[in-house]
């Protein structure tokens, strides 16, 4: 299925894999995991035959691939934004051309007359049988049972993708990619915008898949349920090890391993200090300088034949700013509501964010989370309603998909836009404590991965002074430690803060005074009875 040789990948002067070799087969379910920024979506990007980044990511080697890849970006910012979610699944097999001729013809049959309405009827014939041939009725069942799953109703697939949110056309671009029938399936955060249920589906789904599959993910009960082999990127050592076990075994079978590298530098450090202490006492003496000399020698040949011990992951200084001072109520919203075309999302929604308070937004995917949030950050317009900002308002906008980063921009160039009073000193001491050190912080913001876009959101937002938090999603694409750095920040946060979430922890971490139902618009004060609406939203 794909086949990789010798192949080393490196951004500017940084080494991201030296040299790996690695064969994925049918039946062969692979965890790649890693800390963020190691490499890992560079990597399943080569993999997938992806090369928008080019000319920033250079690799040698040799990639082969056999059968049709499906591959899923953290991302997913293509196809045509005027069709139908539905079209868009029907799309990786081709009957959704098919189905638009077929409808074409429906509509001519019953607004025509005379020879242009028999055309009609003939050519609806000769396509129905088409569409038959190509199991494209038993298709259509298939992909509707997939979206289903992935908690996409008929509303929505109806929808063209362009008024959907960014977590409804991930769902509808893994569905296209489930759908597709796929040798290959290479999946980036397969579980980023989905419920309890359907994540519970796709476990069951993956662990069945008959061909193979590359999962990057930091659900540790995805990664157990599913995987029965594990890569391992070493963002320290530029290396990808390779385990052919489940993960659970991995886990153990890897403390081992380190267990026994310390053990065996500790004993080799040991002997060759005696050797090396032995080689200086017979360097005072010119008749045994020379066995001096090999015995030194024969000390380093002893510590540089050892494996290296594994160096603890970095992990980003996770922080929000200091709020700027600002009066009672900073943001208050009257009578919003907001329409995609006949689809009415929320209607009449009012909110007042005072200083320091703490709010968290429940609904159903679809519901207008992420579209209440882009209106009260300025990002877009409701269709009634207002949005009025208080004294001193700061508004610190995280997007969940990070449209608020300029990826044709460097990592530099996207904070100092943001704080354009900061010399470069301090602009570059912030990107460092966000790991963005020597060239990382000179590459463009596109070759960044999930986890790296938004560490760099994060640090956009220490420098804004922001009073009032506007985050949606902020966990998503972050390896379990630096999901702990931004559960510590948000709970030190002085401001206030408007928090969208799937994670029970960063709710846990926030502690909220209230809650806003949508697309109801039903505000409350939070009890603990709402916490399991939040993997359910």
């Amino acid at each position: 299925m794909i086949t990789a040789h010798d192949v080393s990948v490196r951004i500017g002067a940084r080494e991201l894999l030296h040299e790996a070799n690695l064969r994925l087969d049918s039946g062969m379910r692979v965890g790649l995991v890693g800390r963020n920024g190691a490499g890992k979506t560079t990597l399943t990007k080569l993999l997938s035959g992806q090369d928008e980044t080019a000319d920033v990511i250079q690799h040698t080697g040799e990639i082969m691939r056999a059968g049709e890849i499906g591959y899923l970006p953290q991302d997913p910012r293509t196809g045509d934004l005027q069709v139908s979610a539905r079209d868009r699944v029907l799309s990786a097999r081709g009957i959704d051309q098919i189905l638009r001729r077929i409808r074409k013809a429906e509509e001519t049959m019953s607004t025509a007359e005379g020879e242009k309405q028999q055309k009609a009827m003939e050519r609806y014939v000769r396509l129905d049988a088409e569409f038959t041939a190509q199991g494209g009725w038993s298709a259509e069942a298939e992909a509707a049972t997939i979206t289903s799953h992935l908690g996409l109703p008929n509303r929505i697939l109806d929808q063209p993708l362009e008024t959907l949110s960014g977590g409804q056309r991930r769902r509808v671009e893994l569905a296209r990619i489930l759908f597709s029938g796929a040798d290959t399936l290479l999946l980036d955060e397969p579980t980023n915008h989905l419920d309890h249920d359907s994540i519970v589906w796709l476990r069951e789904y993956l662990r069945s898949y008959s061909g193979g599959v590359v999962v990057i993910s930091h659900d540790v009960e995805l990664l157990r349920a599913v995987v029965n082999h594990v890569w391992y990127l070493d963002a320290n050592r530029g290396v990808l090890d390779v385990y052919s076990m489940g993960w659970d075994t991995y886990v153990q079978q890897r403390e081992t391993d380190e267990r026994r590298r310390r053990r065996e530098r500790a004993n080799a450090e040991k002997k060759a200090g005696a050797l090396q202490a032995q080689a200086d006492k017979m360097r005072a003496k010119a008749t045994k300088a020379v066995a001096a000399q090999n015995m030194a020698r024969r000390a380093e040949r002893m510590l540089s034949g050892l494996e290296a011990e594994r160096q603890a992951d970095k992990v980003a200084k996770l922080r929000f700013p200091e709020p700027a001072p600002c009066g009672k109520t900073p943001l208050t919203a009257r009578g919003l509501s907001k329409s995609y075309g006949s689809l009415e999302v929320f209607t009449d929604v009012d909110l007042a964010i005072d200083r320091g308070s703490r709010v968290v937004v429940l609904g159903l995917n679809g519901a207008g989370k992420t579209t209440l949030l882009r209106i009260l950050g300025g990002v877009e317009e409701p269709d009634t309603g207002e949005v009025l900002p208080g004294h001193g308002l700061k508004i610190g906008y995280y997007a969940q998909e990070h449209e608020t980063l300029d990826l044709d921009r460097t990592v530099v160039e996207n904070l100092r836009s943001q704080a354009p009073d900061l010399d470069d000193t301090r602009v570059r001491s912030v990107l460092g404590s966000f790991l963005f050190s020597g060239e990382d912080a000179d590459k463009p913001a596109r070759v960044l991965s999930g986890g790296e876009k938004t560490r760099l959101a994060l640090a956009v937002l220490v420098v804004s002074s922001a009073n009032v938090l506007l985050l949606d999603e902020p966990t998503n694409n972050l390896d379990p430690a630096s999901r702990e750095e931004i559960l510590a920040a948000l709970r030190s946060f002085e401001g206030a803060v408007v928090l969208v979430t799937h994670d029970e922890g960063a709710v846990d971490a926030l502690d909220p005074e209230r809650v806003l139902l949508l697309p109801e618009a039903d505000e409350d004060l939070w009890n603990e009875n709402y916490l399991e609406l939040v993997t359910l939203a």
